[in-house]
């Protein structure tokens, strides 16, 4: 789950840390509209990205009197990059490092013990380790803001909430799966494509799987089950050259080839175990919002409950090993639709 930090009382001092740099953006945004107003930000907001800046330039920042605003705000980003270094840290040149660069860490260090009363620094990082000494200072200074990773469970629940927060759209639980299916779990792509959607959408009051496969899967899931279509008739040839030109024609289709097969393969799953408990098609149709009903039933009809599921499976160990480097999406889509078409 990611910690929502609520802010109260102003500190002198802020680390935001986390591994996921859109939603630590999300909540830096959230912490500077507490501390500083819009309207004052041109005079009172300093934005940096930590491999750009000298520390002493950040301090000076900070202890310079405030100018038509309440306080100064130095934002930091990615300050674990370089502000945070050492000279020792560095493993290249480290004879000249030491000539050259400032201990960062001793100079903020001093900058804990005796912060600025009219400056706050915000600095964001991916890890803050509890053993430095920065760590310790902190709080008697100021407040560490903790940002975790999103599991995969509360992904859809967070961009659902995204959705009517941000644009007022409904987005249904399935139409979430299939968004995080065929765009993949970063938040922060998740979060770029509803903004995409919404505008697409435009006065509509909800965001639609139909709306999602137009625009982010865009011909992909339409040629996945194309493909899935001739293997299930078990034509290898057909098949593969489907497969082929789909990821000739789709850049990101090595990313999101499985997620569009898998999104098919589960419909098929929920669509065969309904029809098992004696729901009519028509019902199913209406359940699982299929709009491609006469090919998807037909399709369906070529594959009993056991093989979907062995489908999924296979899908699942596919998607283990590309992310482990120890295949291709292409080459194991490719194998998996030929065993498949065979049997």
């Amino acid at each position: 789950m990611v910690r929502q930090a609520h802010h109260t009382e102003i500190k002198p001092i802020y680390v935001i840390a986390g591994k996921d740099e859109f939603l630590v953006k999300n909540e830096c945004e959230r912490l500077l509209d507490e501390l500083i107003k819009p309207e004052q930000r041109t005079t009172g907001l300093w934005r940096v990205e930590g491999r750009d800046i000298q520390i002493t330039n950040v301090l000076d920042e900070l202890r310079t009197l405030p100018f038509l605003t309440d306080r100064r705000v130095v934002v930091i980003e990615n300050a674990d990059k370089t502000i945070l270094k050492s000279p020792k840290d560095d493993e290249e040149n480290k004879e000249e490092a030491k000539e050259t660069t400032p201990d960062n860490r001793k100079i903020l260090e001093r900058y804990f013990d005796n912060p600025s009363s009219t400056g706050i620094l915000v600095m964001t990082v991916s890890s803050w380790p509890s053993n430095t000494r920065l760590a310790k200072k902190l709080p008697k200074v100021g407040k560490l803001i903790e940002i975790g990773e999103l599991k995969s469970s509360s992904l859809v629940s967070y961009i659902r909430n995204y959705a009517r927060q941000q644009h007022s759209k409904e987005l249904s639980y399935n139409a979430a799966q299939m968004l995080i299916e065929l765009a993949g779990d970063e938040p922060g792509v998740l979060c770029s494509e509803i903004d995409k959607l919404a505008a697409y959408t435009n006065s509509a009051k909800a965001i639609t799987e139909k709306d999602i496969a137009a625009l982010v899967g865009r011909n992909r899931i339409f040629d996945a089950f194309e493909v899935i279509d001739s293997m299930t008739a078990g034509d290898t040839g057909k098949a593969l050259e489907k497969l082929r030109i789909m990821f000739q024609s789709d850049r990101e289709a090595e990313y999101k080839v499985v997620g569009a097969f898998a999104w098919h393969f589960r419909r098929m799953f929920s669509a065969s175990a309904m029809l098992k408990e004696g729901l009519s098609p028509d019902v199913v149709s209406k359940k699982l919002r299929i709009w491609n009903r006469n090919e998807f039933f037909e399709t369906l009809k070529k594959m009993t409950l056991e093989k979907i599921g062995d489908c999924l499976r296979q899908l699942a160990e596919i998607d283990y090993r590309i992310k482990t480097g120890r295949t291709t999406a292409e080459t194991a889509i490719e194998i998996m639709v030929v065993q498949l078409a065979e049997k």
